[in-house]
């Protein structure tokens, strides 16, 4: 069984290093009314203080909240346990949810999570990615963004982007850190909360899956305007060498434009080359295309491709092509000549649409200038 994308189980991670205050967060979302009807996967129970809030055992694995929440623990991957829960709400064993928040370690890299949720074939029928939440420490962000790939990954990839810790730092220190964080990311919204003290709203049901989404969702989805501006500003910033103690230094963030209509195929055939060669530069692309006169919306994370969502109209007059990109030592100069390689101007004939042999050695032509 496949479902619309409309209809399937949001499912949101919640990201962030060691100590950045995911717990402290959970436990204020859990006691919202409005997440009585969600399903939260954690690690381990003993990782995390909720006795206050458990009052039942429904069933193996998963227990009850006061709130109304279920909450389950992993066991062995994601897979199964999402999928484990799907076939219990089902067969009424457990109670329904409309919604899957996951937690994940402290060190771990969010990308196999997303992947996962997009692209398990039982999975990808039943739950659709939601937004990615990322928490950044307000008092040790900035080291641990100096010292921890892996924490500079997790802010690239996140939809929103959460300071915590706001009351132990300086306002300076968080003025820093804010700015570091939209250099990364700047297509994700910068908050700030103390004790976790946030709207689920804030945080949930803010990615694009909705052919007749409402112009400025679109727009507020892309965030074409705040890379143009990032872009501005780094390019100052790049003036001089990188320091090898800062990781942030190798991300760029850029927009694409491409004025001609692109085919179906030839979008399809460039988005699979560009992350098969490059998908490890590629933290995150979003963009929205004019494919064959029509707007589709594309999202990408490394090589993991989403699934296009075609609109049902435009957000603007604008009818160019226009990619966002955030990327690990990739220019946008790398990006550009690529694009004329694969014949994305759409021809007269249905048959010519298709990438042809010559247009894919251009690209790979192009890709060895890649750095």
């Amino acid at each position: 069984m496949t479902l619309a994308a409309a209809e399937r189980t949001p499912v949101a991670i919640i990201t962030g290093f060691l100590g950045s205050g995911k717990t402290t967060l959970l436990n204020q979302l859990l006691q919202r009314p409005e997440m009585a009807g969600a399903a939260v996967i954690i690690n381990e129970f003993g990782e995390i203080g909720l006795d206050h809030l458990l009052i039942a055992t429904p069933s193996e694995n998963t227990v009850l909240l006061s709130s109304g929440c279920l909450c389950c623990t992993v066991r062995g991957d994601l897979v199964e346990t999402l999928a484990d829960l799907y076939r219990k709400r089902r067969d009424g064993v457990i109670p329904g949810f409309d919604r899957v928040v996951v937690e994940t370690t402290g060190l771990a890299d969010p990308v196999p999570i997303l992947q996962t949720v997009v692209t398990d074939p039982e999975l990808g029928a039943l739950f659709r990615l939601d937004s990615v939440v990322t928490l950044v420490d307000g008092v040790n962000g900035g080291p641990q963004l100096d010292q921890h790939p892996e924490s500079v990954k997790q802010a690239a990839v996140a939809d929103r982007l959460l300071i915590t810790k706001t009351d132990l730092a300086l306002p300076p220190v968080i003025a820093e850190l804010r700015e570091r964080l939209e250099r990364i990311n700047p297509g994700a919204q910068v908050l700030t909360a103390v004790h976790g003290s946030l709207e689920p709203r804030q945080l949930f049901g803010i990615t694009l899956h909705d052919p007749a989404a409402p112009h400025g969702a679109v727009k507020r989805w892309l965030g074409e305007a705040a890379f143009t501006r990032a872009e501005a500003g780094q390019d100052h910033h790049h003036d001089r060498a990188p320091d090898v103690n800062r990781h942030d230094d190798h991300i760029r963030a850029y927009c694409v434009y491409h004025a001609p209509p692109v085919s179906a195929a030839g979008l399809e055939m460039w988005l699979n080359l560009l992350a098969a060669l490059r998908g490890a530069n590629l933290l995150r692309v979003k963009g929205l295309l004019n494919v064959e006169g029509r707007p589709v919306a594309i999202h990408a994370v490394q090589s993991l491709i989403h699934e296009p969502v075609a609109l049902e109209r435009w957000p603007d007059e604008e009818r160019r092509s226009r990619l966002v990109f955030i990327t690990r030592d990739m220019t946008r100069d790398e990006i550009e000549r690529t694009l004329p390689t694969l014949s994305l101007q759409v021809d007269a004939e249905p048959s010519a649409r298709a990438l042809d042999p010559d247009a894919y050695a251009r690209f790979l032509a192009a890709a060895k200038g890649f750095r």
